[in-house]
């Protein structure tokens, strides 16, 4: 049996009021929390990142007035994952006016709780990175992947509410990849054997995330048998979609992350538990599994940006579309970051003008902004669009590269690049 959780005088200080009502609940959230859990102890942490905002129900905004109302404030830099709402005014959704109000309610709550408007699932693109080795408390399945293999600071997957909890007491349980050994690969995902012009392909990253997540569940794994770094936007489609298929908190890439510089040191020089070899034919299974609306001829939109888009791959965007009209609707999900290095070039009114649908705070999977249309499909270059679209939004999914989306959209049908 785990040793009962041991709280510091400071610690039960907060929980009994010392800095308000707000923050006494906040950190006997986290304290129940950690004794469910078994931890210890909690852990200071440096920053959180809180998916909490996003609107699912009246219950959740009340949640968070009610802190709001007890004088709750943050105690480390928190970012904000998307709401419900682009505040921006670029897009629009068909939210009710009730559930419209709420949700502009919740999303006002957690800035008077001091957090940082940045409304995106990808705030290591907006300047939010701890350090390695840091411990945060951070939300949003593809954002706790991502610091946690590719920055190497420290978090479990922590959910609603119990990230803005933790950003209020400024502590979190003391358990799972806070703790070095649970950080350890057990499973080799060894690539060795594909194609290297595979590998070098933006198409790759969603398709080998998604097997990953299929095969190893919630186990810490190290991808073997890569010869260079894909680059941050091949691993974060990568963790996007590992973390969609499976409940990948945490993988490693030998000779690429920080926390395996080479196979061994991932391994924690152990013998890994087993050996996945991955081939071409695993590769074609994963690939056919990202789309559900294989063989139609026509597309209804497309949609990029889950995760949300860089500069980088705007730039792309930009490079594949040169100037022509699209026929379908292209909506291109960022957040605020990105959009505003858009607006300061006027590159937003030129996107604009071919037909691209830029949506900011929020993004076509989470609040409904595609068109309500019966047996629509989407095609999507996001292993996590993939996974999330056809139960979020009703569309049917086709899968590609972002090349190829670009091209549907073009021509207004599906269109593939000869293998």
């Amino acid at each position: 049996m785990s040793a009962a959780l041991d709280l510091t005088p400071e610690q039960r200080a907060i929980a009994n009021g010392a800095r308000g009502e707000g923050a006494g609940m906040a950190m006997r959230i986290v304290a129940a929390t950690a004794r469910l859990m078994g931890a210890p102890s909690l852990i200071p942490i440096v920053s959180a990142h809180i998916d909490g905002a996003l609107y699912h129900g009246d219950s959740g905004t009340l949640f968070a007035e009610k802190l709001v109302e007890g004088s709750a404030k943050v105690a480390v830099r928190a970012t904000l994952n998307v709401g419900s709402l682009d505040l921006t005014g670029c897009s629009k959704n068909r939210l009710e006016p009730h559930e419209r109000g709420m949700a502009r309610r919740m999303m006002d709550a957690y800035r008077t709780l001091g957090c940082e408007p940045t409304w995106t699932c990808a705030p290591y693109q907006a300047g939010h990175r701890p350090a390695l080795g840091s411990d945060v408390a951070w939300g949003e399945s593809n954002a706790v992947v991502f610091c946690n293999s590719v920055l190497g600071a420290r978090t479990n997957r922590y959910g609603d509410f119990l990230d803005i909890a933790c950003a209020i007491a400024g502590y979190a349980p003391y358990y799972g990849f806070h703790r070095p050994e649970n950080r350890r690969a057990r499973v080799v995902f060894d690539v060795s054997g594909l194609d290297s012009a595979f590998l070098a392909s933006e198409v790759a990253w969603p398709i080998l995330g998604s097997l990953f997540g299929r095969e190893l569940g919630d186990a810490v794994g190290v991808v073997a048998g890569i010869a260079e770094h894909p680059g941050e936007d091949a691993l974060k489609a990568f963790g996007a979609a590992a973390a969609s298929a499976g409940a990948v908190g945490l993988f490693h890439v030998a000779g690429v992350t920080p926390e395996a510089p080479d196979l061994a040191t991932a391994l924690h020089n152990q013998k890994p538990e087993s050996i996945i070899t991955v081939t071409s034919d695993m590769i074609k299974d994963s690939r056919r599994r990202l789309s559900t609306a294989a063989g139609t001829e026509k597309i209804d939109a497309v949609a990029i940006g889950s995760p949300h888009l860089s500069g980088a791959e705007f730039d792309r965007l930009e490079a594949l579309i040169a100037g022509r009209h699209l026929n379908v609707p292209l909506y291109a999900c960022t957040g605020r970051h990105a959009l505003t290095a858009l607006e300061s070039s006027g590159r937003r009114q030129s996107l604009e003008k071919t037909g691209v649908v830029i949506v900011a705070d929020t993004c076509v999977v989470v609040t409904p902004i595609l068109p309500d249309v019966s047996n629509a499909v989407l095609m999507t270059n996001s292993g996590k669009f993939a996974h999330y679209a056809p139960g979020n939004t009703g569309y049917g999914v086709i899968y590609g590269s972002m090349a190829e989306c670009v091209e549907s959209a073009v021509l207004g049908r599906p269109v593939f690049e000869a293998a």
